[in-house]
């Protein structure tokens, strides 16, 4: 543990929303929800706006949209926030050589290493700094913990939001936790809070008091010793810069047992979407994919696949772990499902014949609804009239929220798409509020684009 707060947490502020949001002139301030429109999609991110309805990320796509139907539904455009997180994690490594990012959004920084400061008064001044420079470079905000250890830092990051910056005092820790909820800390999932709070421990406070031996026995020796060590503020672990992830999985624990095969498949499949999400916040896309199942008698079995080729496409996975569950006997019912990915790579396989499965592209799902009412533009042809006869031509796909260009009226962004039509609000980064109009799918005019560049200090 550090005498002075030189460990830095930045977390971006609702990262994906507020890049759309930055992009999109007619989005600032309004609710908007960001991840896969299909049938079982689920928010990778909400805007602040759309957080007071209830609205959260790891949430079915469809739960979000009876909590907050009037939101915009974007599908993500991950090459564009790894440009934008490129220029983020450059800020940072010119404060120190000791970065370690946690994801597309999220890093630690040791502030000590880099010689940026070696007291509380310059580690708040490169924090207050370091917020100004990424508003002045992307537009976007971010908050900032400042703490002695990397866990105090994350939790001081998380404290701050949004916009803000606490800096944590050494040797205030245990104040500040002891009333915090136990998941709080990191490692506390659903399952563990559950146990500790039938055991009357729902503060962190709770935790320490109740020692080391009491920890260990409610949740094995391991996980107690480093709950005791996280409940009186004790971390030691350094910043370090290069993380090379082995694997990227996610999985989930049932309070009953899964019977239904097609829950189990649809668990399943929702675990593999979350796993992407995260192997896509990383970067990174890999070859293998592993299921787990833990069975009703205890029993766990792990299975996996090996792709021809290196992939972070949703479908590919989710194909992948169901060919696995197809091989796993759960008649007797399912405690634990887990997917992952293991043997990464910081590329995607574009050559679908390198994978598994039929590599259809979940990011190209498009809303079945415009989410505004669509502007008919003034050349197009009614709307009882049928677009011109395409048969043979595959069919076009605008997925909602990414980026075009009309060879008449310039860059917008698909607003929606359906019924062979594609809604278009034209406006850019820095623009008025754009007007709507319509599409036929297949008009020689419209056609896909890169995203325009943000607009520092917008």
């Amino acid at each position: 543990m550090r005498r002075a707060p030189t460990i830095l947490h930045l977390d971006m502020d609702a990262f994906y929303a507020s890049v759309e949001q930055a992009s999109k002139p007619s989005l600032r301030g309004k609710p908007v929800v960001v991840g896969g429109l299909g049938p079982r999609g689920v928010v990778a991110t909400a805007s602040y706006e759309a957080r007071r309805f209830g609205v959260h990320s790891a949430m079915p796509m469809a739960q979000a949209r009876r909590l907050a139907p009037h939101a915009a539904y974007l599908v993500p455009r991950f090459q564009f926030y790894r440009a934008i997180s490129g220029q983020v994690m450059e800020l940072l490594g010119r404060l120190s050589p000791l970065v370690e990012p946690l994801s597309l959004d999220e890093a630690f920084v040791d502030l000590e290493a880099g010689g940026t400061a070696f007291d509380a008064a310059a580690a708040r001044t490169t924090g207050e700094r370091l917020r100004a420079d990424i508003r002045a470079v992307t537009g976007l905000s971010g908050s900032v913990g400042l703490a002695g250890s990397k866990m105090l830092a994350k939790i001081g990051s998380e404290g701050a939001k949004p916009d803000g910056l606490l800096l944590i005092e050494p040797g205030t820790e245990r104040d500040l936790l002891g009333p915090m909820p136990v998941r709080t800390l990191p490692g506390v999932g659903p399952a563990t809070g559950d146990h500790l709070r039938r055991a009357g421990m729902t503060t962190v406070a709770h935790l320490a008091q109740a020692g080391e031996d009491e920890l260990v026995r409610l949740v094995g020796r391991a996980h107690g010793l480093s709950l005791y060590r996280m409940a009186l503020g004790l971390d030691d672990r350094p910043v370090v810069s290069d993380r090379d992830a082995k694997s990227v999985s996610v999985e989930d624990t049932f309070d009953v047992d899964l019977h239904d095969r097609v829950r189990v498949r649809a668990e399943v499949d929702r675990l593999a979407d979350r796993c992407v999400q995260r192997l896509r916040e990383a970067g990174r896309s890999g070859r293998t994919v592993v299921l787990k199942v833990r069975r009703y008698d205890f029993s766990t079995l792990t299975r996996s696949e090996t792709l021809r080729g290196p992939t972070d496409d949703g479908a590919v996975v989710r194909e992948a772990a169901g060919r696995l569950l197809d091989a796993v006997d759960t008649t007797g019912g399912v405690r634990l499902l887990g997917v992952g990915v293991t043997g990464l790579a910081d590329y995607t396989q574009e050559d679908l014949f390198a994978q598994s499965g039929t590599g259809a592209v979940t990011e190209a799902v498009v809303q079945d609804e415009p989410s505004a009412a669509p502007e008919p533009p003034p050349d197009a042809p009614p709307p009882d009239t049928p677009p011109p006869d395409t048969a043979g031509a595959a069919p076009r796909r605008y997925p909602a929220g990414h980026d075009v260009r009309h060879a008449s009226f310039g860059a917008g962004w698909v607003q929606g798409s359906g019924a062979r039509r594609v809604t278009v609000r034209f406006e850019q980064p820095g623009s008025a509020v754009g007007r709507v109009r319509t599409f036929w799918l297949d008009d020689p005019d419209l056609e896909s684009s890169d995203p325009l560049p943000l607009i520092p200090g917008d």
